[in-house]
């Protein structure tokens, strides 16, 4: 089995921006992986991120409907939910990497959430925190992360 990737709101943001050429062929095929496979993953946290910046930040920004419709389909990934423990999760990361608040509570629910990656920009490629690898999606793609006998040919 394919282990599963946590995925942070830029590689959701760069599918949907076309400013972007390279990085949006780069979110688009490791997104198409990670449907293909049934290995992403992602938190409320980051849908929030995703609709907000997507609407109000994006130039162009993408209709209401067009972003809720995106948010929609990723609720099949069935969201962490961030609860209690995994605050005191990212208190304890943030205290111990001096991760911001956001990227702390992004990797106490990746970590939680049994992720063995978390596909980010925002954190150093290679840095490993416990079990949990992290994966800059543009320098590496799905095919070098992901079980190649489940991806498309």
């Amino acid at each position: 089995m394919t282990d599963t990737c946590f995925v942070d709101t830029n590689v959701l943001l760069y599918f949907h921006d076309a400013s972007e050429p390279s990085k949006q062929a780069t979110a688009a095929r490791w997104l198409t992986a990670l449907w293909q496979t049934r290995t992403g993953r992602l938190s409320y946290q980051v849908l929030g991120e995703f609709y907000t910046v997507a609407t109000r930040k994006l130039d162009p920004g993408l209709p209401r409907n067009t972003a809720r419709a995106a948010v929609r389909s990723l609720l099949a990934w069935k969201p962490y939910v961030t609860d209690a423990p995994t605050v005191e999760a990212a208190w304890s990361v943030q205290d111990h990497f001096g991760f911001s608040w956001w990227d702390a509570l992004i990797v106490a629910a990746a970590r939680r959430g049994g992720c063995r990656y978390l596909l980010t920009e925002d954190l150093s490629d290679g840095q490993q925190i416990e079990s949990l690898l992290v994966v800059n999606p543009f320098l590496k793609g799905p095919e070098e992360i992901l079980n190649p006998n489940t991806l498309p040919t």
